[in-house]
């Protein structure tokens, strides 16, 4: 997952940074870091947590300089812990480099062996690492052609900001899987993984870099080139379904409105009698608004979100049943007692809190309880930069439809299905997407990805 920002030519580009990670807090809670280029060094500052608690007004002008890219992490590939914080720099024979990645390399493990054979020392077990080796280790003498050189041999997503003591590099993968936008603000440039982040800087929404793009930015401006090998793009679909915020635009289109799509045409699919749709905050809410306007049932605000649970809390041993539910999503029981409510969700992915929100609004006095998910079965792991259990893991994987119901408790379980999830889709539905986790069709069918289907 992960979000990224990048900001060029901008007075305050350390502040600006901190702003937009603040807008893609969302996208990774585990780190967040910041690095800027002034007069030709490259200032950095990383911490493990929230962005709130890592930078304070002091460490931001400590952090010098027009141009910055900033990160925060979501791990998919490696521990976490400070070592694996982004951006990453070095100091090499080329000068000084820091990149933020959002995604995940599939062969990384692979190449970073073969550095490591060859006596390469590692300072992460990220598999972004293996890119900043990969660079290295080209005979090309412009960084532009050290890319345009070296990233087809990576297999996988990756959006990238790089940051040197001149220059500001932005790069797509060639499928496209996960989003990056690019925004104008005065005589500078924003790149960042939402429009979110842009919109809390004020900064204009260009368009999405293309698939493949690789977008530079120095003193004469920007200027944009393309990788070789133009692959199928492969955009993901849980984008839409729960990462992205719903105030974005992601791959071209509204989220809020998608979600809400997702939602009536759950409602088309799966109606059923019932007295008041109810989402499980906060990722169900526009599929619940969907699906009430499309089948005319009320929508309630039934589960109460706590907006201010940290990534850890001490719980007790027995005490309190399902306390880390509990903690954080309280029902509104005067609305459920004697009601039969249709709860909507985003997905299930092990079913386990699904269970325990369905048992505390029975528990809350509902007469029924209907789940009604706005999107396909979750059956597959994610190698794409979404940190999924393994194939093993995922209930929908293991259980039938009829048994995922029962497994949670439900007086019914519904999907949306796989043809109505493209609703938006001119094309062929899902022409232009990834979802691998919905079908197991991975675009790129790496022997890396076979091996790992298989745990």
């Amino acid at each position: 997952m992960c979000g990224i920002i990048g900001i060029f030519n901008q007075p305050e580009a350390a502040t600006l940074a901190y702003l937009g990670l603040y807008a893609l807090q969302h996208r990774g809670q585990e780190t967040g870091g910041i690095v800027t280029s002034h007069e030709g060094q490259l200032h950095t500052f990383n911490g493990m947590g929230y962005v709130a608690d890592i930078f304070s007004g002091d460490v931001l002008s400590r952090l010098p300089g027009n141009n910055a890219i900033g990160h925060v992490r979501y791990s998919t590939s490696g521990d976490s812990n400070i070592r694996n914080c982004q951006p990453f720099t070095i100091n090499y024979s080329r000068g000084y480099l820091s990149v933020a990645h959002n995604g995940n390399i599939v062969n990384a493990a692979r190449l970073r062996a073969e550095f490591e054979a060859h006596g390469a020392i590692f300072q992460s077990t990220m598999d972004t690492e293996v890119i900043l080796h990969l660079l290295a280790a080209s005979k090309k003498d412009d960084l532009v052609d050290r890319l345009k050189d070296v990233l087809p041999q990576l297999k996988g997503a990756y959006c990238l900001v790089f940051l040197t003591e001149s220059r500001m590099i932005a790069v797509r993968d060639p499928h496209g899987f996960r989003p990056l936008v690019l925004g104008k603000k005065a005589d500078g440039y924003i790149i960042a993984s939402e429009t979110s982040a842009l919109d809390l800087i004020e900064a204009k929404y260009v368009r999405a870099l293309l698939p493949g793009e690789i977008v530079v930015f120095d003193q004469k401006g920007m200027s944009s080139y393309q990788l070789n090998g133009a692959k199928k793009k492969a955009h993901c679909i849980f984008e839409y379904v729960y990462f992205a915020r719903p105030d974005s635009i992601v791959f071209d289109r509204n989220v809020y409105e998608i979600r809400k799509g997702f939602g009536r045409m759950l409602a088309k699919e799966h109606p059923i009698e019932a007295d008041m749709v109810v989402p499980v905050p906060d990722s169900g809410v526009p599929a619940a608004i969907g699906y009430s306007e499309e089948s005319g049932l009320p929508f309630q605000m039934g589960l109460v979100r706590n907006h201010y649970v940290g990534r850890t809390f001490i719980e007790p041993e027995q005490a309190i049943r399902h306390f880390g539910v509990k903690v954080k999503i309280n029902p509104v029981k005067d609305l459920m007692v004697g009601k039969r409510i249709i709860l909507i969700d985003d997905s299930i992915v092990r079913g386990t809190t699904s269970k325990k929100i369905i048992k505390m609004v029975r528990d809350a006095g509902a007469s029924e309880v209907h789940m009604r998910i706005s999107s396909p079965p979750t059956g597959w792991p994610c190698f794409y930069g979404i940190d999924t259990p393994t194939r093993k893991e995922l209930i929908a994987s293991q259980k039938s439809v009829k048994e995922i119901c029962e497994f949670i408790g439900a007086d019914s379980l519904s999907y949306l299905s796989q043809e109505s999830l493209y609703w938006f889709e001119k094309q062929k539905p899902g022409e232009w997407f990834c979802d691998a986790c919905f079908t197991g069709n991975y675009p790129e069918g790496d022997e890396e990805i076979q091996k790992a289907i298989q745990v």
